[in-house]
């Protein structure tokens, strides 16, 4: 009898033990569908969260990249715009996509400071991305502080010109290996010396600056290169800052605004 009363206690403690295992097992099966159901309608994408792409493929966005010295810096302007805070505005009223803009230029900056400021990741990110880049450079090569054509050293003057176009063409080439799409817009010299003594002289020297460089800009695709010599020849005064080097509000506006119209009109040419 004891051993049997033994053996029925063992054979029910073995059942009970079974049937809670079978239980525990439901109850994991259960909660793991649960939260495996739970889990999948969380990482479900939400439409609603999903940005939108526009149905021909193309940005909503016109992306501008500014680099160079003072004048794209808007040295001398009372608003502190710059001939690109006037080109933005006058591109807003020609086009209905967003406009971002970056502006890395530095005063004062050399072709040689540009072309190793480029260098930087930043600024390859900020061309990379761009639709439009914009370029001022070669005033401070040029007229050093206002030394330059004072002097009218021809020889020195040549030898300038040179490692400028060596510069120019080595940053041509950087940006078109970091960007082969967008359009380059070289804003060109202008001479802030036209109405003192030989300027003649002075006039001839900016004038062949510029035919040199939009040559070098001419031998790469999509770079305009943009004149504004004749702009400020006739009225030089008029548009120059206090300091008879940069523009005023007025100069840049008229730099902003012919540099726009030539974006706008290669835009449309690209539709």
């Amino acid at each position: 009898m004891k051993k049997k009363g033994l053996s029925l206690i063992t054979a029910l403690s073995i059942l009970s033990a079974f049937l809670w295992l079978a239980g525990l097992a439901w109850v994991i099966q259960d909660q793991f569908f649960s939260a495996g159901s739970q889990s999948m309608d969380t990482v479900k994408p939400d439409r609603d969260q999903t940005p939108s792409i526009p149905s021909d493929g193309k940005s909503k966005k016109l992306h501008i990249a500014a680099l160079g010295d003072s004048l794209t810096r808007g040295t001398g302007d009372p608003d502190g715009k710059g001939y690109i805070g006037y080109l933005k505005q006058e591109l807003a009223k020609k086009t209905k996509k967003e406009i971002e803009l970056s502006n890395s230029a530095i005063k004062g900056q050399t072709s040689k400071q540009l072309l190793d400021q480029v260098s930087q990741q930043q600024i390859k990110r900020q061309i990379k991305g761009a639709d439009i880049i914009l370029l001022t450079i070669g005033g401070n090569d040029l007229f050093r502080g206002g030394q330059g054509l004072q002097q009218l050293n021809s020889q020195a003057i040549n030898q300038t010109e040179e490692a400028y176009l060596n510069n120019l063409k080595e940053l041509y080439n950087e940006i078109r290996s970091l960007n082969k799409t967008g359009t380059i817009y070289h804003v060109g010299l202008y001479n802030p010396f036209s109405d003192m003594e030989d300027s003649k002289k002075t006039s001839s020297i900016v004038r062949k600056w510029n035919y040199d460089s939009a040559n070098a800009a001419a031998a790469f695709p999509n770079i305009i290169y943009v004149p504004t010599f004749d702009l400020f020849e006739l009225h030089v005064n008029e548009y120059l800052f206090s300091d008879h080097f940069h523009p005023n509000k007025e100069g840049y506006q008229l730099i902003g605004e012919r540099t726009a119209s030539l974006i706008h009109f290669s835009e449309e040419e690209k539709k």
